[in-house]
């Protein structure tokens, strides 16, 4: 069932390019015809040789003339249908390919959280190429293959319906035999594919992380599961491709019983005068021509098989639910004020685990916000719900009293500037990773912001200095470099309100110093939001939270939180002890 539906979505994309599909079709028909005219001449031209004296040289050279035209203008038919089959398939996967990434933005975070990445670009890369390649051959042989069939078996009943229909009842066998080996190769060839997406994701998550696994000793059980994983890719590969390689062996034995019978039942009629030569010679060429297809055909439907246990995973992509739409015609902030409200706000990753429960909190404008805390106490999961990754499950969150579910998530997340723990570059110059959020700055702009985060004096180091390429992630950049130019980032845009997720935790003590002067400068008059776990990095917020098990249990000022001799207090003197 799922196999039809995968199908049917598929013609669907192809139903866009109906122009291409119809001059294939044409072409298609042109070429078969064209190429089944070709035994009808040569036979002819075997009948124009009878014997020593009696060969009809002016007759034989006009039908060689013939032949060469018939020839040349099949090769140009054929040409053209996989100039149309190339477009057309091609168009089909990149829609398919782009309508995937694209919805891949519309996806809830909590999706691409749960799922291993490796997986996902299995999906979109390697899933969609083997979807091609099946798409393709079906065009290219699918089309001419059953052209063919029905083309031989009309010019075989205008010569002699009675070898004919010697053809006609064997045919079934080999439906029979591509049919069976069809039904049972799809579940095979969709296993084999979310296997790779399997070993695919284990491999991203091992190149990753090769230091983790080198510094921790965990080489050999990362073999293990490479070795287990692989040892599945390769049994569920083998038993698709044991099946699928005993189509064309079965194909071509029915084939053989079908040239056979045309050749017994033919010498015999042409012994009984029923048939001359040329038309013999004609009839096994048109056996020859009936039984071909019958192969390509079978390894057609291999590959379609593959193709569309792909397409099936692909599809099951694409239809993951989306994200809730954005409000449209909704109200629209050019510059916030900065004051954040959360009422009763409730909030759990998990239905089994609750995280965060009736947390009320307001944020005047201005106001320089630290959010502090154990492990797990819900202090990212804050950030993660004011910038909108996730929506809360009860409650509201507002930003200058809109409640951001009114707001396009765009909107939002531009009056934000956020410098995350874990930084993230793309494959570009220093300059394009800087002006990231800020597509247009002037080089000038780009330069003072460097400056202001301390970032300009290792950037005029590098090669090429800001037209330095970097590799995916950084490269070559230690950490703390890459943070830096995060930091530079935000510190172009310089957004109402900032959000800084241990932005300094992999800087030396030295330029952390002179980072935070920088960040004390960029904070004012603008919302922030700090989270810290080095508490003396927070001394100087206007208000500090304290969080544990997704509640705020205190809140205030440095000096009175100590004051307080509560949770907070005990965090502070933890950290200074010896």
């Amino acid at each position: 069932m799922k196999h039809r539906s995968t199908l049917k979505r598929v013609l669907h994309y192809i139903a866009d390019y109906r122009l291409y599909l119809a001059a294939s079709l044409l072409f298609a028909v042109l070429t078969v015809v064209l190429t089944l005219y070709a035994p009808v001449l040569t036979g002819n031209a075997v009948d124009y040789m009878i014997g020593e004296g009696h060969v009809d040289f002016d007759a034989l050279f006009r039908l060689l003339v013939r032949l060469g035209v018939v020839i040349g203008a099949t090769s140009l038919l054929q040409w053209l249908m996989n100039l149309c089959n190339n477009h057309m398939t091609y168009k089909v996967v990149m829609d398919v390919r782009t309508e995937a990434f694209d919805h891949m933005h519309e996806l809830p975070l909590s999706y691409i959280d749960s799922h291993p990445q490796g997986d996902i670009v299995s999906r979109l890369i390697a899933d969609i190429d083997q979807f091609s390649d099946g798409l393709l051959m079906g065009f290219t042989q699918l089309f001419t293959g059953v052209m063919t069939i029905l083309g031989t078996l009309l010019f075989m009943l205008s010569v002699n319906v009675g070898i004919t229909l010697v053809v006609v009842c064997v045919t079934p066998v080999s439906f029979l035999v591509a049919s069976f080996i069809a039904k049972r190769t799809h579940k095979m060839f969709l296993l084999q594919s979310e296997t790779r997406g399997e070993l695919t994701g284990l491999i991203d998550e091992m190149v990753g992380n090769q230091k983790i696994v080198r510094a921790f000793g965990y080489e050999k059980e990362a073999v293990s599961r490479f070795e287990e994983i692989n040892g599945r890719l390769e049994k569920h590969s083998l038993r698709a491709i044991f099946f699928s390689s005993i189509t064309n062996p079965s194909t071509r034995f029915v084939n053989s019983l079908v040239y056979a019978g045309v050749g017994v039942s033919g010498a015999l009629s042409a012994i009984g005068g029923g048939l001359t030569v040329g038309q013999l010679s004609v009839f096994l060429s048109y056996a020859n021509q009936y039984t071909k297809p019958f192969n390509e055909i079978s390894g057609v439907v291999t590959e379609l098989q593959n193709a569309l246990a792909c397409a099936a995973r692909v599809f099951d992509f694409i239809d993951q639910k989306a994200m809730t739409p954005d409000v449209s015609n909704g109200p629209e902030i050019q510059k916030a004020e900065g004051q954040v409200d959360l009422k009763a706000v409730d909030f759990s990753y998990s239905k089994e685990r609750e995280l965060i429960r009736d947390l009320n909190l307001h944020v005047e404008p201005g106001q320089r916000v630290a959010i502090v805390g154990p492990t797990g106490c819900g202090k990212s999961t804050l950030i993660n719900l004011l910038m909108r990754f996730y929506d809360v499950d009860g409650g509201s969150i507002s930003v200058d009293g809109y409640d951001v579910r009114e707001l396009t998530r765009k909107n939002l997340r531009q009056q934000y500037g956020m410098v995350l723990q874990e930084t993230w570059l793309k494959s570009a110059t220093v300059r394009e990773n800087i002006a990231y959020g800020k597509p247009d700055a002037t080089e000038e702009e780009i330069v003072q912001a460097a400056k202001a985060s301390h970032a300009h004096s290792f950037i005029r180091r590098l090669p090429h200095g800001y037209d330095t390429v970097l590799s995916e992630d950084g490269g070559s950049l230690s950490q703390g470099q890459k943070q830096l130019l995060c930091i530079t980032r935000v510190m172009l845009c310089l957004p109402p309100m900032l959000i800084l997720d241990e932005a300094t935790s992999s800087i030396d003590t030295r330029t952390e110093l002179k980072i935070q002067n920088a960040f004390a400068k960029m904070m004012e008059g603008r919302t922030s939001f700090i989270v810290a776990h080095r508490l003396s990095t927070i001394k100087e917020a206007d208000r500090i939270l304290v969080m544990r098990d997704g509640k705020i249990i205190e809140q205030g000022t440095h000096e009175s939180l100590l004051a307080q001799n509560g949770f907070y207090a005990e965090l502070y003197n933890s950290q200074w002890a010896v």
